[in-house]
């Protein structure tokens, strides 16, 4: 399931940085505007405290966890909308995501260049914002000239729906607000999916602070709170160069010592990995035995034979059954033949909604 995250930003306010900690595929990082140029893809593991678990149950010859793609796309600079610095390039590239995680620098340092020459990260959002709801507004008014013909020239009921929709996308952008903050229908939202608009896509904000303001925040990053207040978005407050040097630790008890040093329990980013996975609305379900303990990504909702898609096609095709435990039940007895013996397996057919945590067996025939 290739759905990916975008960390986008104004220059020098620490994408690098932070994706450098998320990956092994190493973007460069430097003290100038532009230092990443071409996208940098990095396929991220998802920390799962269940799939541990379950594989310290089974003891499996493998234990795989679930991954998503974390995209570093090149910083964007006020007229990006219009070809400025690398802005097509910019806009292209964050077209392709399914998600956005938008850091904005909150820390002082006259060591690191900004490229306005002031910290204040309301306004670096607002700057971003605006090139985004100028590259949808002129999306959207193309859109509307072409779906309003459609609509007068054969009656299309459909098409009127979609010309009232934009038009309301249009008067929410006008006011200089975002696309994600528009309330929507159910049946709206499936219209608006080909709009593709950049503004509507969910989004997480990283607070970038210095190693001071990782547990109790700072005034920048009450300023960004305040600010998003109304909006359909998450925040989450990291300290970049605190997570890199992290990610140099090897040992796992050495890592778990820093963390504690500096005042936090888990990561920024086994944090902010946890957030985007659940930013792109994907939940887990786990296979579990001698040989493998899996773990399968899904969109929230999704049915049984969907889910079953997930491992192979032939399993979606071909879907008869679900065998189904409980996560809890799993872990508590200790074995699945422990949860047959106590009735806890049930046998789902093919309008069965899977759950997150759910230790799935698909039975199909091709």
């Amino acid at each position: 399931m290739a759905l990916q995250c975008g960390i986008v930003g104004l220059p020098n306010v620490g994408k690098s940085t932070l994706f450098n900690s998320l990956s092994n595929a190493k973007a460069q990082s430097a003290n100038f505007p532009f230092c990443t140029i071409e996208p940098n893809i990095g396929v991220i593991t998802v920390p799962d405290e269940r799939l541990v678990k379950l594989s310290e149950i089974d003891k499996p010859t493998k234990t795989i966890p679930t991954t998503i793609e974390i995209v570093d796309i090149a910083g964007l600079v006020k007229g990006a909308s219009k070809g400025e610095g690398l802005g097509n390039k910019f806009l292209a590239n964050i077209r392709e995501t399914d998600a956005i995680i938008h850091v904005l620098r909150c820390f002082d340092d006259e060591n690191i260049t900004h490229v306005d020459e002031s910290i204040n990260p309301v306004r670096d959002k607002e700057i971003i914002d605006t090139e985004l709801q100028l590259k949808d507004l002129e999306g959207i008014e193309s859109r509307i000239q072409k779906t309003e013909k459609q609509a007068i020239a054969g009656k299309d009921v459909e098409a009127l729906k979609k010309v009232g929709l934009l038009k309301r996308y249009k008067e929410l952008i006008l006011q200089g607000k975002n696309a994600r903050e528009l309330d929507i229908t159910t049946e709206e939202k499936k219209l608006v999916k080909e709009f593709y608009l950049l503004t509507g896509k969910p989004v997480l904000y990283v607070c970038n602070v210095d190693e001071q303001a990782i547990a109790s925040g700072n005034a920048y990053v009450d300023a960004v709170k305040d600010n998003v207040k109304n909006e359909n978005a998450r925040i989450l407050v990291i300290a970049a160069a605190v997570e890199a040097d992290i990610a140099e630790l090897d040992d796992a008890e050495e890592r778990q010592m820093f963390l504690e040093d500096v005042g936090i329990s888990e990561s920024g980013v086994s944090r902010l990995i946890k957030d985007a996975y659940n930013l792109l609305d994907l939940e887990t379900y786990f296979t579990t035995g001698e040989d493998e303990s899996r773990a399968w990504t899904y969109k929230k909702g999704s049915l049984a034979p969907q889910a079953a898609g997930v491992i192979h096609t032939d399993f979606e095709k071909g879907f008869i059954k679900a065998q189904v435990i409980k996560y809890n039940d799993y872990v508590n007895l200790g074995s699945e033949l422990a949860c047959k013996e106590a009735g806890k397996i049930s046998i789902e057919g093919k309008e069965y909604v899977v759950q997150d945590g759910d230790i799935m067996h698909f039975r199909f025939n091709v």
